[in-house]
């Protein structure tokens, strides 16, 4: 009689936009092998705010039964306490990228982000090679070893890697 192999936990992870889920693919590509023991999907919401991304997780969440589902969203536009309540009546973890995603990667770094969203996209762009949405493009600041050694920084990068078993 031949072993059978453990059940896999399975983890649906959903980047609020395209940036997000190209960092997310990067730390899956990076923490989540074969002998994990876990299998991670990752998909994109596109963006429209945290009210559509939680929403739109829900939806993908019944297509598949996943032990966990998580979202990685910007608390800037329709962060509100009855979106919040609706994630957490669903089981979603968010994981809050406060106010916005490429901040809160700033902060890791001691960077004061810029206000204005266009100013901040440009301040960001250095720390991606220019290309947000380029998976690799991660790997000089935000590899896991960088992330371990600033997870304190910053809540949900500790949550996240939580999440990924590192």
């Amino acid at each position: 009689m031949s072993k059978s192999r453990p059940q896999k936990q399975t983890l649906l992870l959903v980047g609020e936009g395209h940036d997000e889920e190209a960092f997310l693919k990067y730390l899956k590509s990076q923490l989540v092998g074969r002998e994990v023991g876990l299998e991670v999907k990752i998909k994109n919401a596109k963006g429209k705010g945290a009210k559509h991304v939680v929403e739109w997780t829900i939806r993908q969440a019944k297509n598949a039964d996943y032990d966990k589902v998580a979202v990685l969203l910007d608390t800037d536009k329709d962060w509100t306490p009855a979106v919040k309540k609706q994630a957490k009546s669903k089981k979603i973890i968010v994981l809050e990228s406060e106010p916005c995603f490429e901040a809160m990667l700033l902060r890791l770094y001691g960077v004061t982000p810029e206000r204005d969203s266009k100013k901040l996209k440009r301040q960001f762009e250095p720390y991606v090679n220019n290309v947000a949405t380029n998976s690799v493009n991660y790997a000089e600041y935000f590899n896991p070893n960088a992330l371990k050694s600033k997870r304190h920084l910053e809540k949900t990068i500790d949550e996240l890697l939580i999440l990924l078993n590192t």
